[in-house]
């Protein structure tokens, strides 16, 4: 991980760090790295999300690749999958998202997809970050090299929704209730799913540049759960700021995640010969349940580190072609390179309708054990680093651990999105498992106050 560059592409708080400045300069270090070994303009398509901040880094971004001579389709407002998927669609050499997915309004981002709709690799996010940290000239493009702006935006943003369409040939006789997050799915989500034989309801579809994941969206779910309960839905569904992310409600108004979503969707691929070689990829922070559910079914759950590169890392590596996140980072490497919630969405329910059980019915199949998450806001990065590393730390992690056995499990770790350390506590034991997450985030509230 470099400077700049997280996990998910550059993260911040906007005109905190990550200003208009940061962006025109990531926009020309972008344009000269992209257009090594190519004749003519690399050509970028460009999508956001629905932040305030979102229009003044799209215009500095637009007007840093067009001074170091690329050329640019601007999306608007879309979601971080049609971006991948327009990239590829319009033989762009890059795509570029801004969002910060399921963080508050205040936070922006910066992610870049390469021509093949896969997140730039290492090395070049790296060469970029190196280019705008160092302050290496890139050369001014003067005359009829200067980028412009080129059409194509509703042609693009029109491919992607018959395309996601596609998928839902067999939804129908459902009541769905569809929450937008006030995000990127507002200007989709109603397209897609209305093309369906399903009573269909969508809220939280009104941004203001200021809601965004405010008290909806795959965050907060408890308006969903309440509205699917009281209005007899069979299914409620919640996508982030972003739309890359999906969660479902069942009709009794409990959480159906991301673990509970690749079980359901796994098996079903398994008993249709289309699970390759009985793989899904989760994370380190899936919980034992779905490994035990997945196990009696014939399905061997992979592991990988949290994060959806990494966890498509591990897909291609092992070939894989479900794998995801517990916070809903579904991918279905056959039909998208990405993490796609409306996707998502639509293979559910496909399931849903092609079965005569409750989503409750399905989801409860697989048991979930105790498990306690606890975020605790550090400062910076180097606090985070210092409290990971310390002595103190360590030493109480393998306590807890000692007294779990084999019947639990401890995960500490530096978010690679926000200035938090995330504690997880996993085991058959729900008071054990609450107590030691506390216990242990105590600390680390401690060490961050020395």
């Amino acid at each position: 991980m470099g400077q700049l560059f997280g996990t998910d592409g550059i993260r911040g708080v906007a005109n905190r760090g990550l200003d208009a400045s940061l962006a025109y300069e990531v926009g020309r270090a972008a344009a000269a790295v992209l257009a090594k070994g190519k004749s003519g303009a690399p050509l970028f398509v460009i999508g956001k999300d629905t932040r305030i901040s979102s229009d003044m880094l799209e215009a500095s971004l637009i007007s840093g690749i067009c001074s170091a001579g690329g050329d640019v389709i601007s999306l608007g407002v879309i979601s971080t999958p049609a971006v991948a998927f327009a990239t590829m669609k319009a033989s762009a050499d890059a795509g570029i998202v801004i969002s910060a997915s399921h963080n508050p309004f205040q936070y922006n981002g910066i992610k870049i997809f390469d021509g093949s709709g896969f997140k730039l690799s290492d090395e070049l996010e790296l060469e970029i970050e190196r280019i705008v940290l160092e302050s290496i000239p890139v050369k001014n493009a003067e005359g009829a090299d200067i980028g412009q702006l080129r059409r194509g935006r509703q042609a693009l943003m029109d491919a992607y929704i018959e395309y996601i369409a596609s998928f839902g040939e067999n939804i129908s006789g459902l009541k769905v209730l569809i929450d937008c997050a006030n995000g990127a799915a507002s200007v989709t989500a109603e397209k897609i799913f209305s093309r369906f034989d399903i009573d269909l309801t969508v809220i939280c579809d009104k941004p203001d540049g200021l809601n965004i994941n405010d008290q909806c969206g795959s965050t907060n779910m408890k308006k969903l759960a309440r509205l699917v309960v009281e209005g007899g839905y069979n299914i409620g569904i919640a996508f982030d700021g972003d739309a890359d992310r999906c969660l479902a409600v069942d009709e009794k108004g409990h959480e159906v995640d991301g673990d509970r979503i690749m079980a359901i969707c796994g098996c079903d691929m398994k008993k249709k010969g289309k699970l390759k070689n009985d793989f899904i990829v989760a994370t380190v922070m899936s919980n034992i349940g779905f490994k035990l559910y997945a196990a009696e079914r014939g399905i061997e759950l992979r592991c990988a580190a949290v994060g959806d590169r990494n966890v498509l890392e591990m897909m291609q590596k092992i070939g894989a072609n479900i794998g995801g996140e517990q916070s809903g980072h579904l991918i279905f490497l056959d039909d998208s390179t990405t993490g796609d919630g409306q996707l998502a969405a639509i293979k559910i329910l496909n399931i849903l309708s092609g079965t005569e059980r409750t989503l409750s019915q399905l989801a409860e199949e697989i048991v979930q054990y105790p498990q306690k998450l606890i975020n605790v806001p550090v400062a910076d990065n180097e606090q985070k680093d210092a409290v990971i590393s310390s002595k103190e730390l360590s030493d109480a992690v393998k306590k807890a651990e000692a007294a779990l056995g084999d019947k639990g499990r401890v995960l500490i770790r530096p978010s690679g999105t926000e200035a938090l350390i995330r504690v997880m506590v996993e085991a058959f034991d729900k008071e054990a498992t609450e107590r030691l997450a506390a216990e242990l985030a105590d600390l680390i509230r401690a060490l961050v106050k020395n």
